[in-house]
């Protein structure tokens, strides 16, 4: 058809835009394939940012964040005219003239590059449209990406695309909008709002020429002209755009002279005093939230979710000081209870001879040093005793040290560790999630994901199972060697557990003692006779969730479980017998407020109102009865008012784990304290049962919240029965004589020997 034209400067010009044509129809469409994703009118109405999600407490304190590109968006009113006028007069002085792309703008561009001045010829919405639809990225390329030349003309022309569509559906000020919370500032962030915090302290409304020249000059290239790394380069850039806003009248010459002639004045407070990084608790409301995400197609990095926690602030800033005021006060008896000696050992109190190795072993980089020096282990071992430069933590802050590997390994295996968390069982809402003592340097769980011995902790179970059928508080068994033979894996075991102290008293005692003393011996005969199938079976039944070994030692602790199930599971008594499944999340909305999903308690019968309430006065035995194990919480300030509380001690073998699990009127809390590794533990009861590690940040922690008028929690007795007991439970108190053997007898034992234990503990 074009044959007929006789003119062919005409004829040539039409078949260029007849052909310009088709290839702009060609990538729209993306034909055959060949050109890749292009951005069609309903993406270009709707963009969708990538909006880090929020993270807050039960009254409103951001305490986290989500994100892959930290952003926060803000409105055209927000930001100010400085900014504007600086980014329209450096990077598209024709904005207001074009409809997305400046043809004359690129061909300009376009001969100074073929001059050797290098121009670039982007207008701000092309730039834009890179930043909201990645068109230079990945995902967007099609066959034709891998043609060179082919494909920077194919990118240039999809970003004229796209500009186009973007002056079609949006006015100048939404463009602007849209472009400077899109617009990337390096080190992880994008939005003006982020820079404008993060250089200047300030928000984008506030901004003067000067820190708007800054900014504005950055975008040519973030690192090159990164005030913080680059203050000159920053500098002579941001003068670049000063000149160009007064070329256009937006500041004056007196402005231009004062401003130009003073250093980048940074601020930096908001980025020091800020964290939104991550943290215990950042990570467990991410696992919790994992499987409503997937079902709901939602990303906490991309989706700006806001969630609300039910986290209260006061109590846990009281539950982490009391970690650091007491696993301080910890970590220094370990390190005097052990001084230069190697505290890794076996359960004879040997010193483990390869726990260096087998700790290097276990490093990701070993398989890689083991390939690399083709299983050379001189040279392995050189690699791991070179000294390098390196922080550490310590309880004075991080400390800059020169350590190998080797000196790594050592020095982390000494640290104690912790996980606590608190639980308002009537409402299921968790107030305290304490998952260690240092997230930077320790981010493993000791909440949820860990899971340890629980030791006497477990105890209750037993009794739990014995009140449950039959049994009363007041009926007695006698302190004595017991021998239970029972069958495992197929072969005949007998086993045959000491008390903590290795004596028996010969003495009587009614279940509610026995419990608060944490007598084994009388634990065993318990179990025995309810059958330790059923102590496993109403275990899981309150709220324990791990696998359970029935054996006769499972009351006694020899199973590893979480602090999370604890907490639950003792949740249960407290809250008339109900179980329940713990509430970490209340709410969660969307960038506007709009609410998209808000959590309910889910709860469900697991024992009768009336064995719940013998269970908490069986607690109260701790504190009642001759000898319980949690009187050391007579030391702490808590007992105004006819204050009550109940608990429970426990210790593992070889003073390994030590536990704390304690019950308020409203609160249920559990606290476990030892080290990562296993065979790294304290060596005697007087340093290391649960009474004297893990009690005592429950005792500071319980005097922090019984201080604070503010905190909603106030002392007070346990509640009154809520339904009829028809079992007998207030028990003749024991007649003790005063005499040697009596008084020892009746000592604090907390700790638990499984001496004869035939199931093997887990290895360290």
């Amino acid at each position: 058809m074009f044959k007929r034209i006789h003119n062919k400067f005409l004829r040539y010009t039409l078949i260029l835009i007849y052909f310009t044509i088709l290839f702009f129809c060609s990538i729209e469409l993306n034909f055959l394939w060949l050109f890749g994703y292009s951005p069609d009118m309903e993406d270009i109405k709707q963009p969708q940012l990538s909006l880090g999600s929020q993270v807050y407490t039960a009254d409103g304190k951001l305490i986290g964040q989500y994100y892959r590109e930290n952003r926060s968006p803000v409105e055209y009113k927000d930001i100010s005219p400085n900014l504007i006028n600086a980014l329209v007069t450096t990077e598209d002085i024709r904005f207001y003239k074009h409809g997305g792309v400046d043809f004359f703008g690129f061909a300009t561009s376009m001969l100074s590059t073929a001059t050797g001045d290098r121009r670039g010829g982007s207008t701000i919405t092309q730039q834009l449209a890179k930043n909201l639809f990645s068109t230079r990225k990945r995902k967007s390329q099609g066959v034709i990406s891998h043609v060179p030349g082919l494909r920077t003309v194919v990118f240039k022309f999809k970003e004229w695309l796209t500009a186009f569509k973007l002056e079609h559906v949006y006015s100048k000020e939404q463009i602007l909008t849209l472009y400077f919370n899109t617009v990337p500032f390096g080190n992880n962030s994008f939005g003006i709002k982020t820079a404008t915090l993060k250089f200047f302290n300030k928000n984008p409304d506030n901004v003067n020429p000067a820190e708007a020249a800054t900014l504005v000059g950055m975008l040519k290239a973030t690192s090159t002209y990164n005030p913080i790394n680059n203050p000159e380069k920053a500098k002579e850039r941001r003068n670049v755009v000063l000149s160009q806003m007064l070329k256009y009248d937006h500041i004056t010459k007196q402005q231009y002279e004062t401003y130009s002639k003073q250093p980048v004045n940074l601020d930096l407070r908001y980025v020091e005093n800020t964290s939104h990084g991550d943290s215990y608790l950042r990570e467990a409301v991410e696992r919790w939230l994992k499987d409503w995400c997937k079902e709901n197609d939602y990303d906490l990095y991309e989706d700006g979710l806001k969630i609300y926690t039910t986290i209260d602030s006061r109590l846990q800033q009281y539950a982490e000081e009391a970690v650091a005021e007491k696993m301080k006060m910890l970590q220094k008896r370990f390190n005097n209870v052990w001084g230069d000696k190697n505290p890794w050992r076996d359960s004879k109190g040997n010193e483990i001879k390869d726990f260096i190795l087998k700790a290097e072993q276990r490093l990701p980089i070993y398989k890689l040093l083991k390939k690399k020096y083709k299983g050379d282990t001189v040279e392995i071992k050189k690699y791991f005793e070179t000294p390098k430069r390196m922080k550490v933590f310590t309880w004075n802050g991080d400390k800059d040290t020169t350590f190998s590997t080797v000196d790594s390994i050592k020095y982390y295996a000494r640290i104690l560790n912790t996980g606590m968390m608190s639980i308002e069982p009537a409402s299921g809402k968790i107030k305290v999630w304490v998952g260690g003592i240092d997230f930077k340097h320790f981010n493993y769980d000791h909440v949820n994901q860990a899971k340890r011995q629980a030791g006497s902790t477990f105890k209750p179970f037993a009794y739990l199972t014995a009140l449950d059928n039959g049994f009363t508080p007041c009926d007695k068994f006698t302190d004595k060697r017991v021998s239970i033979k029972y069958k495992y894996g197929g072969k005949d075991e007998v086993w045959e557990p000491n008390n903590a102290d290795w004596n028996f008293s010969g003495r009587e005692m009614s279940l509610r003692w026995a419990m608060g003393k944490s007598v084994n011996s009388i634990t065993a005969q318990v179990t025995e006779q309810v059958g330790w199938d059923k102590v496993v079976e109403y275990a899981h039944k309150v709220g324990i969730e791990s696998e359970l070994k029935p054996v006769p030692s499972v009351s006694l602790g020899s199973n590893d479980v979480s602090v999370y199930e604890m907490v639950r599971a003792y949740s249960t008594f407290l809250n008339k017998g109900e179980k329940i499944d713990p509430l970490l999340v209340t709410r969660i909305t969307d960038q506007d407020g709009n609410l998209l999903k808000e959590f309910k308690l889910n709860s469900e019968r697991a024992i009768s109102e009336e064995t719940a309430w013998l269970m908490l006065y069986m607690f109260r035995g701790g504190m009642e009865e001759p000898g319980g194990t949690s009187q050391a919480l007579w030391e702490y300030n808590l007992w105004a008012k006819n204050n009550q509380i109940g608990g429970k001690t426990g210790t593992s073998s070889d003073y390994v784990d030590g536990w704390y699990m304690g019950i308020t009127k409203d609160l249920v809390t559990g606290v476990w304290v030892g080290a990562d590794d296993r065979s790294v533990h304290f060596n005697s009861s007087e340093t290391g049962e649960g009474s004297r590690t893990a009690l005592p940040i429950f005792g500071r922690f319980m005097e922090k919240v019984y201080a604070d008028p503010k905190s909603g929690y106030t002392v007070g007795p346990f509640p009154k029965p809520w339904v009829k007991i028809t079992k007998q439970y207030e028990c003749p108190s024991p007649r003790i004589r005063v005499d040697t053997a009596v008084v020892d007898s009746l000592m604090e034992v907390p700790y638990d020997t499984l001496q004869t234990e035939p199931v093997p503990a887990v290895a360290p």
